[in-house]
């Protein structure tokens, strides 16, 4: 699939084999207790980088052979049906949302600038998302593009122009003046497009329902305070704050009185478009991490509790066995999507349940890591009738101090990413873990777990992955 050194990835279902169940004894759960998370982002950032592309190290388009990668192009995984056996999903495919994602590592990384120049990858990236906007169709939300940075037929997501906007602002002090010129051109487009789609319903950050979407309406909402706050230039458009005070208002809307609902319909109260089996869905934790959710917010807290619960309680029934099994090392638990879930990896064969995801469990670990850091800065723990479940999860009560929660807390999150690099392909993270087993599956190699997980382990430790 690529011009240069990714070879056909069989790691996933070839770890499921019991002759690897020693490998993973041996090489990883030795040094699970000692797991230095920093040391390990420098490995992940490398693997991330493996699926970004340069104008030296291309992709060829699985599908059709002859076309390469532009640079700047973030595919989802090296992941497709021919190399990837017991999966039906190709992957080779610039997201706009998961490379967005993905320019946010890159611009926290602290990369090396080139002389009188700046920061190559960055510059790469803001070019290529300026080759998807022109080929963007039907409209500038179109979420998914081939590795030439054309079209592909797939659905419109809200989210995508907000969060390449966010991605861009973070990196922009790293452009030199020409890519600037031409990131102030995307963001523009991008907040022409916003400024009449916020108000719309989209597909939702699982690409499967259409409705108001609590995670884009999330990030929308970053992105029009962090717009209103640049100071590189952007213009800011009129009836900005009005737009912003509304996007603050709607998100209260998704709040049924025991948790925030993902996707939610036009009525009074809202009707549920997803159905029963869609929460709590991860997606509300995931709002916090990308958008414009306080950590801080009891009502987040109170759907995050459920979250956990229904994968790790040992009554629940849609606890994942292998965090029963985690729970005895001390590590964990993982996490997943939504309770209904059911893909796989393969969607011609669904599994009740579904698994649980990297990259959900790292966001998981980052509430907790983000939650404490905010507990030690106040010196208070927001704690009350809602937020009870969450802390009282940990072992955290409304008698703790402040400073042994931020410390229960940070454990907790240690322990998700423990159980992260635990079940790890010898470091190499999968889009899903199996439930029952723990072992990697679905596609190998994803883009957007390694880019959780260096957020997470920023947020742990306040510094970027050359610090």
């Amino acid at each position: 699939m690529t011009a240069t050194t990714l070879e056909p990835d069989t790691h996933t279902r070839a770890r499921t084999g019991s002759e690897y169940a020693g490998q993973q004894s041996q090489n990883v759960q030795a040094g699970v207790r000692r797991t230095d998370f920093r040391v390990i982002a420098q490995h992940m950032f490398s693997l991330m980088m493996r699926n970004v592309a340069t104008d030296g190290f291309l992709f060829e388009d699985p599908v059709e052979p002859g076309r390469f990668s532009a640079p700047g192009c973030v595919i989802a995984a090296p992941s497709y049906p021919a190399n990837s056996p017991g999966v039906d999903q190709d992957y080779v495919f610039n997201w706009t949302r998961d490379a967005a994602i993905t320019a946010m590592e890159l611009a926290a990384a602290g990369m090396p600038a080139r002389p009188s120049a700046g920061v190559q990858p960055l510059e790469d990236y803001v070019r290529f998302a300026a080759i998807c906007q022109g080929n963007a169709i039907p409209t500038l939300a179109h979420a998914c593009f081939t590795v030439e940075g054309v079209s592909r037929p797939w659905t419109e997501q809200n989210d995508g122009p907000a969060l390449q906007t966010l991605a861009i602002l973070q990196a922009f002090a790293q452009l030199d003046e020409p890519t600037q010129a031409i990131a102030r051109q995307v963001i523009g487009r991008n907040l022409d497009f916003l400024a009449e789609a916020y108000r719309q319903q989209t597909t939702n950050l699982w690409e499967e329902h259409a409705g108001y979407s609590f995670f884009a309406r999330s990030v929308q909402l970053r992105c029009f305070r962090e717009i209103s706050a640049n100071t590189i230039g952007i213009t800011v458009p009129a009836g900005w704050q009005d737009a912003t005070d509304w996007l603050q208002n709607a998100l209260a809307t998704h709040w049924d009185g025991t948790r925030y609902l993902s996707l939610i319909g036009d009525g009074a109260p809202p009707t549920d478009p997803a159905g029963p089996g869609y929460d709590p869905n991860i997606d509300i934790v995931m709002a916090a991490i990308y958008g414009a959710i306080p950590v801080t917010d009891t009502r987040l807290l109170a759907t995050a509790a459920e979250l956990r619960a229904q994968w790790a309680d040992p009554q629940a029934p849609t606890v994942y066995p292998v965090n029963l099994t985690d729970q005895q090392l001390g590590i964990g638990p993982m996490v997943g999507r939504y309770p209904g879930d059911t893909y796989d990896g393969e969607v011609s064969d669904p599994v009740p349940g579904g698994h649980p995801w990297a990259l959900t469990t790292c966001n998981f670990a980052e509430l907790y890591y983000r939650l404490a850091a905010e507990v030690r800065a106040g010196g208070s723990v927001p704690y009350d009738a809602l937020s009870a479940p969450l802390f009282t999860q940990i072992g955290v009560t409304d008698g703790t101090s402040p400073q042994d929660t931020a410390t229960a807390l940070e454990q907790a999150g240690d322990r998700m990413l423990q159980a992260v690099i635990y079940h790890s392909d010898n470091l190499e993270l999968s889009e899903q873990f199996d439930g029952t087993t723990g072992y990697c599956r679905s596609v190998s190699n994803l883009t957007w777990s390694y880019a959780a997980y260096l957020s997470a382990v920023r947020a742990k430790t306040g510094l970027n992955v050359q610090g």
